[in-house]
């Protein structure tokens, strides 16, 4: 999370692009839950990504499904959306209006943003673009940072063909409209997907099989990586988490049976004076 998170939301909720969306998209991480908050509470519809893509695509949520009695904050993060919000598929109906991403840094003058580095604001751009969910030409995307990162020495052709730049920058202090945005690219790039990224997705390869099927032909493929052991690591720690709180009850148990009893006067039953 950045210092100043729910400033830069409030300025952004400013924007007359946010003013006018009915449905906004928004990424699933901490720094832009505010962001989620203010979209709910002004009574647009939310639509975010369920984490990493990986039980499915996206999630809605508005304040006309969501329960009466449950307060919005309830619904902002990823807990809430899997317990409140709607899973939508493939092939949804709906336009999204505007794109609220995070990011790691993020250049004033060309828009080109660096995020975690896996990727997935882009492949979920390019889904909703191939789909026609998005205008590749006319959709905004707007990113809320702190200030420091905000950067101007950010070298020319950092961006590649998949990557998408944003229109405007929200820092808790001010607003930045991108004036030399690079375009913003349409689309899946099946040649930079791997075997590996493709395999860990499941809407990717629906869309890929569904796409070979109406076409007769096979796409392309991307070249072998390695990817990162995120979700690994997690559940080896979550893993090592149980059990410690396992060994931690059972040796509670232990001292507890282990303690001294009070011996009994006499032979039979001890009678209450």
């Amino acid at each position: 999370n950045f210092e100043g998170a729910a400033e830069a939301a409030d300025r952004l909720a400013t924007l007359p692009e946010f003013q006018t969306a009915k449905c906004v998209k928004v990424n699933p991480d901490t720094p832009q839950r505010p962001v989620r908050h203010l979209v709910l509470s002004t009574g647009k519809t939310l639509l975010t990504p369920q984490p990493r893509l990986r039980t499915g695509f996206f999630s809605i949520l508005s304040t006309d499904t969501v329960p009466a009695d449950v307060p919005i904050q309830a619904c902002t993060n990823s807990k809430g959306v899997a317990k409140y919000g709607t899973p939508i598929g493939l092939n949804e109906e709906y336009t999204v209006d505007l794109v609220v991403v995070g990011s790691t840094a993020v250049c004033p003058k060309t828009g080109a943003r660096v995020g975690k580095g896996e990727g997935f604001a882009e492949l979920e751009w390019g889904i909703l673009s191939l789909q026609g969910n998005l205008d590749a030409s006319k959709t905004i995307v707007a990113t809320t940072v702190h200030d420091e990162q905000v950067v101007d020495d950010m070298p020319p052709g950092q961006l590649t063909k998949h990557d998408v730049p944003v229109d405007v920058i929200v820092t808790p202090t001010r607003i930045i409209r991108v004036s030399d945005r690079v375009p913003k690219p349409s689309g899946v790039f099946w040649d930079l997907l791997s075997p590996q990224k493709l395999a860990q997705i499941r809407v990717l390869r629906q869309l890929k099989s569904e796409i070979e099927e109406r076409d007769g032909k096979d796409l392309p493929s991307g070249p072998d990586e390695v990817l990162p052991p995120t979700a690994k690591r997690n559940n080896n720690r979550n893993k090592q988490r149980r059990k410690g709180n396992n060994n931690n009850a059972n040796n509670n148990n232990n001292n507890s049976n282990n303690k001294p009893r009070p011996k009994r006067q006499g032979g039979g039953p001890q009678k209450t004076p």
